[in-house]
Parts: C-alpha cells; structure tokens; sequence
C-alpha cells in the first residue's frame, strides 16, 4: 500500500515537473512570438488613437473598450483557427501570405509618408468634416484591426512553427489576449492622459500642478512622436518579412548582401551586435520603403488614369 501510495506520488511530481515544462515552453514560445510582432504592435498602438479624436470625453473610454473587444474576436474566432489550419496542412503558404502582409505594411507606412508630404487630396478633407457616431468608428477601426491582427498572428506563428499543434494553439491564444490587452491598456492610457494631466493641474499644487500642466501640454507632441514611430515600424517590420520571404522563396542574393553587411560590423569588439543590429533594421527600412514606393506610385497611376476616363466620358 505504501508502495503504491509512492509510486503514486512519483507519478504525480513527475506530471507536475512536466506541466511546468510545458508552461514555461509556452511561455518562452509566446515571448518570442510577442517581441517578434512589436513592430506591427507599435503601430497598432500609434494608429488607435485617432479613432477617438473629436468624440466625447467621457466616451473615449468605451470605444476603445469595444474596439479591443472586436480586436479580440478577430484574433480568437476569426484569425486563429484560420492560421492553425494553414499551418497544419499547408504550411507553405505561410511565408507568402506573411509577405502580403509585409508588401501591406510597407504600402500603410510609404502611403503615411506620402500624406504628410503631399497630402491625400479633397476628398479626405471633406471626409474628416463629416460627423461620425460611436458605431460606424467602432467598425471602422476593427475593420483596420482586422489587417493587423493577422499580422500579428501570422508573424507569431512564424516564430513558433516547429511547436506541436497544440502549443501552437495556446502560444496563439496567449500572444492573442496578451497583445489586445497591452495594445489597448497602452491606447486607453494615451487618450485619458491630457484628461490626467488637467485634473492634475485643477486640483494640485507645486511640482504636480507643473506635472499635469506638462502632461497637457506635452500629449500633442507624444501623439505626433508615436505616429513617427508607428510608421518606421512598419517599414521595418514590412521590409524584414520581404527580405525573409524573399530569401525562403529561393531569391538568395538581397538576404545575402544584407548578412555580408552585418557580418563586417558584427565583430566590432563591444557594439558589433548593435551595429549588426542596425544594418539590418536599415536595410529591412529600405527594403520596405522600396515596395512601398512602387505600390503607392502604382495607386496613384491607376487613379489617374481612371480620373482621366472618366473625364473624358
């Protein structure tokens, strides 16, 4: 009896010892996959935001709240299931939907560039003047989740790859619920932060009055660095999955150039790892900012041409 209680007890410690393995693979596999997709998660941060400017105060807040709902659900019911399959039974369509995603990143950042430099035209001008109810922002921004979260997902998935189906399946759902809740807690502390800073300055004295009136004064500027860094994310981002995709797709030469680079600053005694670091991120940019370029002026080619059909009819 004893023996058995032993052995018993054995079984369990060693499925326990087991367990803890299997979280702390999940673990490390989903931190992994977060790090790798901070790129598109940055952005993601640095676009939400605007959806809520110009709405109430006080419903800030709830927006955003029903946004990250909908960000959930596209991850979980929507973006998951569909990754999964593919991965399990056509894994090798990964890499080029991935670089869809890529060229689509490159194209929102080049197309950002654009707008700030030349504008977008009449008719966003007129688009922005219109008036806009919680709900048609609500769907609106989860329309635009949708793209990014599959981004997300997919360069997740990427990463972890060689895991078993179902490690697969709960790193997903982890980088799912961990990412939505960081995205929004991070977008909902933006937005109330001029309300912060002013509730401060009202209602505080000395150094905390100067913080708050700081915080008003100083959120305008942190928007604008925030769509910055959104924007060289994506490029960054957008141009290291091409030059991997194009790399995995047999087109050697880009990738390795790009390595011979970070190969000849790699061994410089103390920095060689950020310079390596650095090359590659640069090239990734260039990369990027190239497709981007020729969709953007493939866009505006197209427009034009059919604006002149049309006037011509």
């Amino acid at each position: 009896m004893a023996g058995g209680l032993v052995a018993l007890l054995d079984d369990v410690a060693a499925l326990a010892r087991l367990a803890a393995a299997s979280i702390d693979d999940v673990g490390a596999a989903t931190a992994k996959a977060t790090a790798k997709a901070a790129g598109v998660v940055i952005d993601d941060a640095a676009v939400t935001p605007q959806y809520v400017r110009g709405l109430a105060a006080e419903r800030e807040l709830p927006i955003i709240k029903r946004i990250a709902i909908g960000s959930l659900r596209n991850k979980l019911i929507i973006i998951l299931p569909i990754a999964l399959l593919l991965s399990q039974f056509l894994p090798w369509l990964l890499t080029p939907i991935l670089m869809l995603g890529g060229f689509y990143l490159s194209y929102e950042a080049v197309h950002k560039i654009w707008g700030a430099l030349f504008g977008h035209g009449e008719h966003d001008e007129s688009a922005a003047d219109e008036p806009r109810d919680e709900d048609s922002v609500v769907s609106g921004a989860v329309r635009t989740d949708l793209i990014l979260s599959a981004e997300i997902m997919v360069i997740a998935l990427d990463t972890i790859a060689s895991e078993g189906f179902w490690n697969r399946l709960v790193v997903l759902a982890v980088v799912a619920v961990v990412i939505t809740i960081l995205v929004y807690g991070v977008v909902g502390l933006i937005v109330k932060m001029d309300d912060i800073g002013l509730k401060l300055a009202e209602n505080s004295t000395g150094m905390l009055e100067k913080f708050g009136r700081g915080l008003v004064r100083g959120m305008p500027h942190v928007m604008s660095v925030l769509s910055v860094v959104g924007t060289a994310a994506m490029l960054w981002v957008g141009g290291h999955i091409l030059l991997n995709g194009i790399d995995e797709l047999g087109f050697h030469p880009i990738y390795q150039l790009v390595h011979h680079l970070e190969d000849a600053v790699g061994d410089i005694s103390g920095i060689g790892g950020v310079l390596a670091w650095i090359v590659n991120t640069i090239a990734s940019a260039i990369l990027g900012l190239i497709a981007g370029l020729i969709i953007v002026g493939g866009q505006l080619g197209i427009t034009r041409v059919l604006a002149k059909r049309s006037k011509a009819h």
